[in-house]
């Protein structure tokens, strides 16, 4: 019936392919899949969407944890990229539905719908092995010339491979999308653009759309579903509450004109719980995502993954044979790249001679001591009060403490063992109060967006909302106490530690004097 109809005429008043597109729209509420979600229970996707989670680009997402190295040390966090994916695209099409019943002036069309979904689907395809770690610490030493190529540029790339490869241009059409407009639409939603500047930047829909762009990636002020499912995923797999009720937040939802134009609004009233969105966010890394055990096993993933680098090779287009941190460049080749890289480490083929026994073996065994629980130890964190401080100038001088009068720590003893790193908390817009950049309406005037100061909410809200702590670890715990002590005696020095612990360390100073040398004998 789809095909007889393709080439029908268009319509008088349809955005689209007329009869074509009714026929396809008709048919995809006969054929919609049920999927049963422990987190938003039994869901209908649309028979496109079905096509596309069909595809082994999709399908790569499954062997992609979700939190990356958070499963070694949270028992429940299982999940992978593929469920959260599945989860986003849901909501996408929950809230742009939600949109277009309660305000039918906006004139949100199915195709509109459709489009919004898929971008939700597809916005995680190009995570790499371990999610973030790829991107965020492996990349960035790997390939230092493209140490700002993120996931998001891979998602991209990948959705134009799943559409090649699979053939699923005809299928768009059937349902009534239009090719190319739609595609860029799609794409653009992925990774929008930060910027208000007065020329509207986008492709693939008119600036009468603009807040649909603010569905599945807020550029804006971060609220969007990506945020909704993975707080209530993440907190349901790792045992941790979740106050944030983003039903209640799409039920909310308005669009409002705002100097020309249009967008997500919420409720005056809602105002407190999004606030308290952005603290279970800064919760979960805190006490998850940027957890110290966390961090010090994504460490040892990323280190072995160095050391293979050049040695576990994938086939990419062509023939052609690419190492890890170029595989990002060749679709075919990165489709391939997924958690189980740490069995191809691990366990290598004997038959074969794809890998060299040497740097292998390196890698292998950094990845044996994260099974065997031998993990990089823990030193200590101080917090950098300078927002702009990277460390990069200090870090040389970390473990080279000038005043140690008992203790000599060696600058290519200790700093070849230890590593620091730079753990930022925030509420996802740096330092800024992302509801300075969020708009809301009354009850009484539901037409009229506004913004609302802090002090008008609480004056129990933070004035601070970024904070940067740095990290240390120690790779072999023999040193670990030269390391502490080095490190202990660094805050010192610079002024990076309270007044409780200048204390402690004071108190540890008289002691090691005290009996100075008997720690040169221990040593």
């Amino acid at each position: 019936v789809l095909k007889n109809y393709k080439y029908a005429a268009v319509g008088p008043g349809l955005d689209g392919p007329g009869l074509p597109c009714l026929v396809s729209l008709f048919f995809s509420f006969l054929f919609t899949q049920v999927f049963n979600d422990p987190i938003h229970g039994h869901i209908e996707l649309h028979p496109l969407l079905v096509k596309i989670i069909d595809t082994p680009q999709f399908q790569r997402l499954r062997n992609i944890k979700q939190l990356g190295g958070g499963y070694f040390v949270f028992p429940g966090a299982s999940h992978n990229r593929f469920e959260h994916s599945i989860g986003v695209g849901h909501l996408a099409g929950e809230l742009a539905k939600t949109l277009k019943l309660k305000q039918p002036e906006l004139d949100i069309n199915e195709r509109d719908v459709l489009c919004v979904q898929i971008a939700g689907l597809c916005h995680d395809l190009g995570h790499g092995p371990f999610s973030h770690l790829f991107d965020g610490m492996f990349n960035p030493e790997a390939d230092p010339e493209h140490k700002d190529w993120k996931h998001e540029d891979a998602s991209l790339e990948m959705f134009d491979h799943l559409v090649v490869a699979s053939g699923l241009a005809q299928e768009m059409e059937r349902y009534g999308l239009i090719l190319p407009p739609d595609l860029t639409f799609i794409k653009e939603m992925i990774k929008p653009l930060k910027s208000d500047d007065a020329e509207w930047p986008y492709e693939g829909r008119d600036e009468n759309k603009s807040f649909l762009y603010e569905i599945v990636s807020n550029k804006q002020n971060g609220i969007d579903v990506d945020k909704f499912d993975y707080f209530a995923r993440d907190c349901h797999h790792l045992g941790i509450r979740n106050n944030f009720d983003h039903q209640r937040f799409i039920m909310f939802a308005r669009v409002c004109d705002v100097n020309g134009r249009k967008h997500i609004c919420s409720r005056d009233k809602e105002v407190a719980n999004l606030y308290d969105m952005f603290h279970t966010r800064n919760s979960l890394h805190r006490r998850a995502y940027q957890h110290r055990v966390t961090k010090s096993v994504e460490i040892m993933i990323k280190d072995a993954l160095l050391k293979a680098d050049q040695y576990i090779l994938t086939k990419g287009s062509g023939g052609t044979m690419l190492c890890l941190s170029k595989a990002k460049t060749d679709m075919e080749a990165y489709t391939k790249l997924t958690d189980q890289m740490i069995e191809r480490i691990l366990h290598p083929c004997s038959c074969s001679n794809e890998f060299t026994p040497s740097p292998l073996e390196e890698a292998r065994m950094i990845l044996q001591r994260i099974m065997s629980r031998d993990l990089y130890q823990f030193v200590g964190e101080t917090k950098v009060c300078n927002q702009g401080w990277t460390g990069t100038k200090i870090w040389p001088r970390l473990f080279w403490p000038t005043h140690s009068k008992h203790i000599k720590c060696h600058k290519s003893h200790i700093s070849k063992l230890s590593l620091a790193t730079v753990v930022t908390l925030d509420y996802g817009m740096k330092n800024k109060d992302p509801i300075n950049t969020t708009y809301f309406y009354t009850k009484a005037k539901p037409t009229e967006a506004f913004k609302i100061s802090r002090e008008q909410v609480s004056k129990l809200l933070p004035v601070c909302f970024a904070e940067k702590i740095l990290r240390v670890y120690c790779k072999n715990s023999a040193s670990l106490r030269d390391a502490k002590f080095c490190f202990q005696t660094w805050c010192y020095e610079n002024d990076f530690l309270t007044e409780v612990t200048l204390y402690s360390v004071r108190c540890f100073w008289h002691t090691l004097d005290s009996c100075a040398p008997t720690y040169e004998q221990t040593r």
